[in-house]
């Protein structure tokens, strides 16, 4: 498809352009306030009594790879088209962040708090860095989340209320959703999250809770729900090819399972 952009366009620029065309989100509003140099000593001059307070701040478009966030927080920080490459944010308050665009190859987000962050449109592929983000364990409550995830690690993560499903109403250049096939979705929390049009064959959902949750037309083929709970989960039009529900807790209160494709060839 045709972008207003070129390939020597600034990667904040051309994200936001994407960002724009497809109707998800907006530019921000300037550029970093920030420099590398004062992220670096601050992040040096933290310690577990006074993190360095990044709160608030922008860091869109900084090359930010490599660096140790432990010691920071990051609520409602601005990381838009940032360069995350191999960061570690284990335990770190990213709560309300806006990651789009963000490059998050390697990064480390285990046991992250991200409750309400926006993760749109992130770059995980490409570059030398193979290794995908790990969202082990992470607080990922309401969270705003388009991406290409297939294979990573979400083992335990809360992902409570989260929107990860396509909106309709803003793909007039082309559906975008989201890519979990064959991640690592054991003992997550995904009540009444919106997971509609998500890729999710072979995916591992054993023991999760997704009671009230929204599978509308994903793609379940092959995936593991073993344990879960799907209590008032909606399967209406979901691919249940294949999909193992042996176990699974409150199927007699899904909702849609009638009315879901290859039903009749779900694993019970």
């Amino acid at each position: 498809m045709g972008l207003p952009f070129g390939e020597h366009c600034p990667p904040m620029l051309r994200v936001a352009a994407l960002l724009l065309a497809l109707g998800l989100a907006g530019a921000p509003a300037g550029a970093a306030d920030r420099t590398l140099d004062q992220v670096k000593a601050a992040l040096a001059a933290a310690t577990p009594e006074r993190p360095a307070r990044l709160d608030g701040a922008d860091l869109s478009d900084l090359d930010l790879s490599g660096l140790d966030f432990r010691r920071a927080s990051l609520h409602g920080a601005n990381l838009f088209a940032s360069r995350l490459v191999n960061a570690n944010f284990a335990g770190t308050d990213l709560g309300g962040a806006n990651l789009n665009g963000a490059w998050l190859m390697g990064a480390d987000f285990t046991g992250a708090r991200m409750e309400g962050a926006s993760l749109l449109s992130v770059v995980v592929l490409g570059g030398e860095v193979k290794k995908l983000p790990v969202f082990e364990h992470a607080d990922l409550r309401g969270v705003r989340m388009i991406a290409d995830l297939p294979g990573a690690n979400l083992a335990g993560a809360d992902l409570a209320g989260a929107r990860i499903g396509v909106d309709i109403r803003n793909q007039g250049m082309g559906q975008m959703r989201t890519d979990l096939s064959g991640a690592n979705l054991a003992r997550c929390k995904l009540a009444k999250a919106d997971v509609s049009r998500t890729l999710l064959p072979f995916a591992n959902l054993g023991g999760c809770d997704l009671r009230g949750a929204n599978f509308f037309r994903s793609k379940l083929a092959g995936a593991n729900l073993e344990g879960a709970d799907v209590s008032g989960a909606d399967f209406t039009e979901a691919d249940l090819s294949g999909t193992v529900l042996r176990g699974a807790k409150g199927l007699d209160q899904a909702v849609g399972l009638d009315r879901a494709e290859n039903a009749d060839k779900a694993v019970r």
